[in-house]
């Protein structure tokens, strides 16, 4: 069996080509559930609704309305699926890395923006949502959650495996629970780019959409959360993806999409199968905190006092650690 060599933290290591294998099979199944899962747990209700089983889903319809709250309300994280080994392998096959640059009081609470969305978030899943990438020992007492579309939480099925995972609705319930009914040391994720942002995502660009994203500020003042910037290197290398430009029929029909929706249809393709991503590295560099007040009611000034204030950070985030993150000197941040 073959050996391939590899870099990783420093540290040379060795990968077979059985290791190599079951990488790409657990950056695929994460890719296919990324995209299908949802729609076969869709299709799987209606159709067994059809069937001598009718009982299960119509049962299952009945508990997830009484239920319905549940994810806004802290959900239903289960250690052991955060802890699959499968996360692991699939940390391995780009590989991706969290680097710390400062201490986080476990004491406080705090809304991490996580740049850029990419298209698929890969960095922000491995390092915030698993324990593949170590956050818990890079800081200790803190709890992270990272908060993604909320229409994923009307899924049937889907819903489930979601919380299981720790995953939680960007709603403004979900956040107002994490950050005022869990007691301190929460690390609430967001991704601040969404759908937008991922529309501008490929190779070589370094483009974060948030000039008019204040909404989490806002938060974050309300409940006295610090903010802290994140940027993830190389998250947009992962797949090739068709840009449209603006005013084109293409990007109106994907603005048509998202509007409805809430997700952008983005025309990407991987290294290999098409829908597996470039073994490209991703670092996702945790940034100081901005320490932020406790206002029930912030104006608008402040709130965009701290926006601004977030935004410099980001900024200097970016230009400190491009370089060592395998970008060149010239490579500019564009904030959009």
């Amino acid at each position: 069996m073959g050996i391939k060599s590899n870099k990783v933290a420093g540290k040379t290591k060795e990968k077979t080509q059985w290791k190599e294998f079951v990488e790409a099979v657990s950056t695929l199944q994460w890719v296919l559930s990324f995209l299908l899962l949802g729609v076969a747990c869709i299709i799987l209700m209606v159709c067994l609704m059809f069937t001598s089983l009718w009982p299960l889903p119509t049962l299952y319809f009945i508990w997830m309305v009484i239920d319905w709250q549940t994810p806004e309300r802290g959900g239903r994280k289960m250690t052991f699926v955060r802890r699959w080994k499968v996360w692991d392998h699939f940390r391995d096959f780009f590989p991706i890395k969290l680097v710390k640059t400062a201490e986080l009081n476990p004491n406080k609470n705090y809304i991490l923006g996580c740049h850029p969305h990419g298209i698929m978030s890969a960095g922000a899943f491995s390092c915030f949502s698993t324990e593949s990438c170590g956050f818990t020992e890079a800081f200790p007492g803190l709890r992270a959650s990272l908060a993604i579309l909320a229409g994923l939480f009307r899924i049937p099925l889907l819903r489930e495996y979601l919380m299981c995972a720790g995953l939680f609705p960007v709603s403004k319930p979900s956040l107002a629970h994490l950050l005022s009914k869990r007691g301190k040391g929460n690390a609430v994720v967001i991704v601040i780019g969404g759908a937008a942002e991922s529309l501008a995502s490929c190779p070589g660009v370094n483009a974060v959409v948030m000039r008019q994203r204040k909404g989490f500020v806002r938060v974050a003042l309300e409940f006295g959360a610090d903010l802290v910037p994140v940027y993830s290197f190389g998250e947009t290398g992962l797949f090739q993806q068709v840009v449209f430009s603006e005013g084109s029929l293409g990007r109106r029909l994907q603005d048509l999409f998202k509007k409805t929706m809430g997700f952008a249809p983005c025309l990407f393709l991987g290294e290999r199968w098409a829908f597996l991503p470039y073994r490209t590295p991703v670092t996702t560099v945790v940034g100081s905190p901005i320490s932020v007040p406790k206002h029930t009611t912030p104006t608008q000034e402040e709130v965009d006092h701290y926006h601004r204030l977030y935004m410099e950070g980001l900024s200097k985030l970016f230009h400190e650690h491009k370089v060592r993150c395998g970008l060149s000197e010239s490579h500019k941040l564009q904030i959009i």
